[in-house]
C-alpha cells in the first residue's frame, strides 16, 4: 500500500503493485526515477533495477510466499517451481543466487521454513507433526533435527522458552 501511494502521490498510475514488483503503463525518465526512489528510502524501500537484483529479489519472494502463505502448496519441488515463476534455468538462478546472496537457495529455503516453525510454534495452534506436515518434512524427526541444528534448540525447547516469556494476563 505504501509502494503504490508513493507512486500515485508522485502522479504514476501503476498497472499493479505485488510485493517486490510494480509495473507502472509508461516508462519514467531517469529524474522520475530517482523522486520515487528518494521518497521510498523514506519509507525503508529501494528500487531495483538491474535484472540479476530483479531474479535475486523474485527468487526470495517466490520462498517466502511459499513458505509463509497458507494457501500455497509448499509440497512442490522448489527448482520446479523457482523455473516456472522466473522462466529461467535452475543451475543459472542458484548459481546466481549463491554468488550474491553468498548462501545457497536451499539454505535460504531451509531458513525460511525454520522461522515459520518458530512462529507456528508461538501461536501454539498446530501439533508439531501437523507443522511438519504442513511444510512438507518426511517427519517430525527431520524437522526436530533441523530445527536444532538451525537454532540450537529443539522446538519443545524454543516452545518452552517462549512460553516461559509470556506472562498470564492476570499479571500483566
Amino acid at each position: 500500500m505504501v509502494v503504490k501511494s508513493v507512486f500515485e502521490t508522485q502522479g504514476f498510475e501503476p498497472d499493479y503493485v505485488n510485493l517486490g514488483d510494480v509495473k507502472l503503463k509508461r516508462d519514467i525518465s531517469n529524474e522520475e526515477k530517482e523522486l520515487i526512489s528518494n521518497e521510498l528510502e523514506q519509507y525503508g524501500f529501494s528500487i531495483i533495477d538491474d535484472k540479476k537484483s530483479k531474479i535475486i529479489e523474485k527468487v526470495k519472494t517466490l520462498i517466502v510466499e511459499l513458505v509463509h502463505q497458507q494457501d500455497n502448496d509448499i509440497k512442490t519441488n522448489l527448482s520446479t517451481y523457482l523455473t516456472n515463476h522466473i522462466n529461467h534455468d535452475y543451475n543459472y538462478i542458484t548459481n546466481l543466487f549463491t554468488e550474491v546472496e553468498g548462501t545457497t537457495i536451499e539454505k535460504y529455503f531451509i531458513a525460511q521454513k525454520i522461522e515459520r516453525v518458530k512462529e507456528l510454534l508461538v501461536y501454539n495452534e498446530l501439533t508439531l507433526n501437523e507443522i511438519s506436515y504442513q511444510l512438507n518434512y518426511s517427519s517430525v524427526s527431520h524437522l526436530s533435527n533441523q530445527f536444532k541444528k538451525i537454532t540450537g534448540l529443539t522446538p519443545r525447547h524454543f516452545k518452552d522458552i517462549q512460553a516461559n516469556k509470556r506472562k498470564p494476563l492476570d499479571e500483566v
